[in-house]
C-alpha cells in the first residue's frame, strides 16, 4: 500500500524539501531531483480542486478514494516525490500514517495549472506521472479553459491523450465515472 516511511529514507535532499517546506508554508516537491516549490492555490485553483473531488468522491469503486495534497513517491528513487493537487487511490491511504502513497495504488492524478506556471505541470510532470506509472493524469488549465486527460503510461510517455475544453465533460472510463467541467472557471 505505502512506500517506506520517511523515517527511514532521509535522504539529504529530502530533509532540504521538508525544512523548506516549514520554513515557507509552501508546497515542496522533488521532481527528477530539483527541489520544487508550488504556491498554495488560490481560490479559482483551490475551487477547480473541489469541484473535481466532489464529482469524484460519490462516483468512485468502494476500494478508491479521493485525496487533496497527498504525496506519491517514483518507484526506485529515494527522494523523487510528486503532491498533485488531487489523487484517487487505494483508500486504506486514508488510514495510513504513512505521507507517500505508493504509485502502484494510484489510479487517476489531477493538477490545476498555476496561473504564473512555467511548464512544470504542462511538461516536466508528465513524464514523471508516466515514468511512476500513474494510470490517468488530468491536467486542468483555467488560463484557457482546457483540460488535458493523459492515460496508459509506458516507457515514460502517456500512449493516449485526450484534450478538450471548459463545458465537455472528461469520461474517467477506468473509473467508470465522468467530470463536468461547465462550472470552471478562468483565470482573469
Amino acid at each position: 500500500m505505502a512506500v517506506t516511511p520517511p523515517e527511514q529514507v532521509m535522504t539529504p535532499l529530502r530533509r532540504a524539501a521538508e525544512a523548506a517546506e516549514e520554513a515557507s508554508g509552501l508546497r515542496g516537491e522533488i521532481i527528477r531531483g530539483v527541489l520544487m516549490m508550488s504556491p498554495t492555490p488560490r481560490g479559482k485553483h483551490a475551487g477547480i480542486i473541489n469541484a473535481v473531488a466532489k464529482q469524484l468522491l460519490g462516483g468512485l469503486p468502494a476500494h478508491l478514494d479521493a485525496f487533496q495534497v497527498a504525496s506519491v513517491s517514483l518507484p526506485d528513487d529515494a527522494d523523487d516525490y510528486a503532491t498533485p493537487d488531487l489523487m484517487v487511490c487505494d483508500a486504506a491511504f486514508g488510514e495510513s500514517d504513512d505521507w507517500l502513497a505508493d504509485p502502484a495504488d494510484v489510479e487517476l492524478v489531477v493538477e490545476v495549472v498555476f496561473k504564473g506556471n512555467s511548464t512544470k505541470g504542462t511538461r516536466d510532470m508528465v513524464a514523471w506521472y508516466a515514468d511512476a506509472g500513474i494510470p490517468a493524469y488530468l491536467l486542468i488549465d483555467p488560463r484557457d479553459g482546457t483540460w488535458t486527460l493523459r492515460t496508459t503510461p509506458r516507457d515514460g510517455e502517456f500512449q493516449g491523450s485526450l484534450r478538450g475544453r471548459f463545458g465537455e465533460g472528461v469520461e474517467l472510463t477506468a473509473l467508470g465515472t465522468k467530470i463536468a467541467t461547465d462550472g470552471f472557471v478562468r483565470y482573469a
